[in-house]
C-alpha cells in the first residue's frame, strides 16, 4: 500500500504541489467551521452563522468555475495567486468588522468565497504532466483525496486551537495568511508555470455541455449538503456534550474516517467502470450516515462520526476519474472546479438548512439530514444510469499537458476558437 503512494511522492515536484495545494486550500476547508465559531463568539445565532457560511459557499460556487475557466485560458500563476490574496484580504475585513454591520459582513464573506483560488482543480490538471503512467495518475487522485482528509482532520483542530489560544477572529486571519503562502508555493513551481490547457471548442457552456458531468454534479450537490449539515448539527450536539473540544474531535474524526477509507481505496487498482463503482460508494456513504441520529455519549459519537466519513474520500477520488472520462476537451480545470464548487454549494446549503432544523426540531433532526440527502444522491445516480454510462472512448488519462481523455468536440466550431 505504501509503495504505490511513495512512488508518486518521489516524482519531481509532486510533494511540493500536493503540500502547497493542501495548505492553500486550508482557508476554504475550514471556512464553515471558523465562521460558525466566530459568529457564536460575536453573540450571533446559529441561523446567522449558517447564513453567512452559506453566502461564502454560494460565492465560492460562482467563483470556482469562473476562475477555473480563466486558468484554462490564461494559465495558473496569473489567476491563482491574485485570487488567493483577494480572498484572504476579504476574510480579514470580515474578521475585524464582525457583525456590527451585517451588509459589510455578508459582502466580505461573499468576496472571500468568490476569489477562493481553484487550487484543487489546478492540482488535478497538473498530475498528468508530473507523473509518468496512467495508473499513477489514478492513484494520485486517491492520494490527493486522502491528503485532503488529513487537512480536514487537522483543520478543525487547528481552528479550535487558535480559538482556545487567541480568539475566533485570530483563527480567521491566521488561516487565510497560511492559505496565501500555500498558493504562492504552487504557482511559482515549474509545472504550474509551464502548464497550458489544450485548445478548447468555443461554447458558452464550457464543461457543462457534458450530460454525464451534469449528472455527477447533481449527485454531489446532495453529498455536499450531507457534509455541511453535519457541521452545524455537530456544533449543537457539542454544546450539550462537552463544548468546543468535542466538536473539534467530531470534525477531526470525520476527516480521519475519510483518510482511512481513501487510503484503502487508493491502495489497489479497481476493475470495471468507475461510474458503476461510484454508485456503490455513494450507497455505502449514505448508509453510514444513518447511525449519527442515535446521538450517544461523546466518545461513541466521535467513533460514529469517523465511520460516517469512511466512504467520503473514495467517492471523491472515483468522481474525479469519472470527470476525466466525461469532460469536453480544453475544460479540465473548469470541469474539476465545477465538481468542487458543486460540492461546496451543497455543503453551504447544508449549513443553511441544518441551522433552522436544529433550532426548530432539535439536534437529532439535524443529524437526520445527511442520511436523507445521501440517499437522494444515490437516487440521482440510479435514475440517470444511461446518461452516466461509460463513454465510448477508452477513458484513459492523457499523459500530456492536460488531463482530458474524452476529447469531446462541439460541432460547428473550429478547434482554434477558445471560450
Amino acid at each position: 500500500m505504501a509503495a504505490g503512494y511513495a512512488e508518486i511522492l518521489r516524482a519531481r515536484h509532486a510533494m511540493r504541489l500536493l503540500t502547497g495545494t493542501l495548505v492553500g486550500r486550508l482557508p476554504n476547508a475550514t471556512a464553515a467551521i471558523a465562521i460558525v465559531l466566530f459568529i457564536r463568539d460575536e453573540g450571533g445565532t446559529y441561523s446567522l452563522a449558517g447564513a453567512l457560511a452559506a453566502v461564502y459557499g454560494v460565492a465560492n460556487a460562482i467563483g470556482q468555475p469562473v476562475l477555473g475557466r480563466l486558468v484554462d485560458l490564461r494559465g495558473q500563476p496569473k489567476v491563482q495567486l491574485p485570487a488567493a490574496v483577494l480572498s484572504g484580504l476579504a476574510m480579514t475585513v470580515f474578521a475585524f468588522a464582525g457583525t456590527g454591520s451585517l451588509p459589510l459582513a455578508y459582502g466580505a464573506v461573499a468576496a472571500a468565497g468568490l476569489f477562493t483560488p481553484p487550487l484543487e482543480g489546478g492540482l488535478r490538471a497538473l498530475w498528468p504532466s508530473v507523473l509518468a503512467r496512467e495508473e499513477q495518475v489514478h492513484t494520485a487522485y486517491a492520494m490527493d483525496a486522502i491528503a485532503q482528509e488529513v487537512m480536514f482532520t487537522v483543520g478543525p483542530l487547528l481552528v479550535t486551537v487558535c480559538v482556545s489560544l487567541w480568539s475566533a477572529q485570530a483563527a480567521l486571519i491566521v488561516l487565510n495568511v497560511i492559505g496565501v503562502v500555500g498558493a504562492l508555493s504552487v504557482v511559482v513551481s515549474k509545472p504550474s508555470r509551464a502548464w497550458r490547457s489544450a485548445p478548447r471548442e468555443a461554447h458558452w457552456l464550457g464543461a457543462l455541455r457534458s450530460p454525464g458531468l451534469l449528472v455527477l454534479l447533481g449527485a454531489f450537490l446532495f453529498i455536499g449538503l450531507a457534509l455541511g449539515s453535519i457541521t452545524v448539527a455537530g456544533v449543537s450536539y457539542a454544546d450539550g456534550n462537552g463544548g468546543d473540544a468535542v466538536y473539534g474531535w467530531m470534525m477531526a474524526a470525520l476527516g480521519l474516517g475519510a483518510l482511512v477509507g481513501g487510503t484503502v481505496y487508493g491502495a489497489r487498482q479497481w476493475s470495471g467502470a468507475p461510474e458503476a463503482r461510484l454508485r456503490w460508494l455513494v450507497a455505502l456513504l449514505a448508509l453510514f450516515y444513518v447511525p449519527l441520529v442515535l446521538m450517544p455519549g461523546p466518545v461513541p459519537m466521535v467513533a460514529l462520526t469517523a465511520l460516517a466519513g469512511v466512504f467520503l474520500a473514495p467517492c471523491i477520488a472515483c468522481a474525479f476519474i469519472v470527470v476525466d472520462r466525461h469532460a469536453p476537451q480544453g475544460t479540465v480545470t473548469e470541469a474539476f472546479s465545477w465538481l468542487v464548487t458543486t460540492f461546496t454549494v451543497g455543503a453551504s446549503v447544508g449549513t443553511a438548512v441544518a441551522g433552522p432544523v436544529v433550532e426548530w426540531a432539535g439536534t437529532r433532526a439535524g443529524f437526520a439530514v445527511p442520511a436523507v440527502t445521501g440517499a437522494v444522491a444515490l437516487l440521482v445516480l440510479l435514475a440517470t444510469g444511461r446518461v452516466l454510462a461509460p463513454p465510448r472512448t477508452s477513458g484513459r488519462v492523457a499523459l500530456s499537458s492536460e488531463n482530458d481523455p474524452n476529447r469531446a468536440v462541439e460541432p460547428r466550431f473550429s478547434s482554434g476558437d477558445r471560450a
